[in-house]
């Protein structure tokens, strides 16, 4: 079995020889969706709030900071955030939320704390995905719960998921952090752009205070 996983491997790899990639496969196309809704944003230019190297979340959003502020566990806690009230005009994270050692309504409420009026909060997070100490791995979330825990915020802009079964065959070849090809025919691409909501891997979600 090792050896045919090896060679299916093997194989995939060389398929992709050459052509332009993307981020990997539980990535792909979640940032191309985040991609294409950050320009809906009332203003992408302000104070921005980054929970535990979510850097790259904000690059895809195409947020311009007027300044960034890295608040990194175990330095920062998402579960008490060390900043004043309404200070932010963003804030995101990028697959922390699951990592909360604590009741992550109070890492939402948090959020919604140091928001500005109107200030937006950009998570991405995980429904299946195996489980992954980094440092520790303590929740999962469906689409359902990640709007049961914003439920006082005044407006969903956008709260959803993507997966598909497909996946993790592609995980069990060992490709799960090879970046995706763009062209539209290659099976990995098909792979990683095709949607069944009964196997979603990653969530996410847009909320105005």
């Amino acid at each position: 079995m090792r050896l045919y996983r090896r060679l299916r491997r093997r194989l995939w790899r060389a398929s992709m020889a050459g052509l332009p990639r993307g981020p990997h496969v539980t990535r792909y196309f979640m940032y191309d969706r985040l991609r294409s809704i950050g320009p809906l944003l009332r203003q992408r230019r302000g104070r921005v709030l980054d929970i535990s190297h979510s850097t790259r979340l904000g690059d895809v959003l195409g947020l311009r900071p007027t300044e960034l502020v890295e608040a990194s566990y175990p330095e920062h806690d998402m579960l008490s955030l060390r900043f004043a009230d309404e200070s932010f005009d963003f804030v995101v994270s990028d697959q922390v939320l699951e990592h909360v050692e604590g009741d992550p309504q109070h890492a939402i409420n948090e959020c919604h704390r140091v928001l500005k009026p109107g200030g937006v909060a950009v998570h991405t997070t995980c429904f299946m995905n195996p489980y992954h100490e980094d440092p520790k791995d303590f929740w999962r979330f469906t689409p359902g719960a990640l709007r049961l825990l914003h439920k006082d915020w005044s407006q969903i802009m956008e709260c959803d998921g993507w997966g598909n079964f497909d996946v993790w065959l592609v995980v069990k070849d060992g490709l799960r952090f090879d970046g995706v090809p763009h062209a539209k025919w290659h099976p990995l691409h098909r792979v990683a752009t095709k949607i069944d909501p009964e196997w979603l891997i990653v969530t996410w979600f847009f909320f105005r205070k």
